[in-house]
């Protein structure tokens, strides 16, 4: 989904809806691609990555 935003064929607006997420909490999954990869989205890392 962020590849999508990104890559111009889905609106960041269109995305939250579809998703069900708020501008908050896509840029934050967005942030921890940016981050971490892809690994960044996976629950039961978030605590190591919180800590860095």
């Amino acid at each position: 989904m962020v590849a999508a935003v990104r890559g111009g064929l889905l609106s960041l607006d269109e995305a939250c809806n579809r998703y069900t997420l708020t501008v908050e909490e896509f840029l934050s999954w967005q942030n921890s691609i940016d981050r971490h990869g892809l690994a960044g989205l996976r629950a039961t890392r978030v605590q190591d990555y919180r800590s860095n």
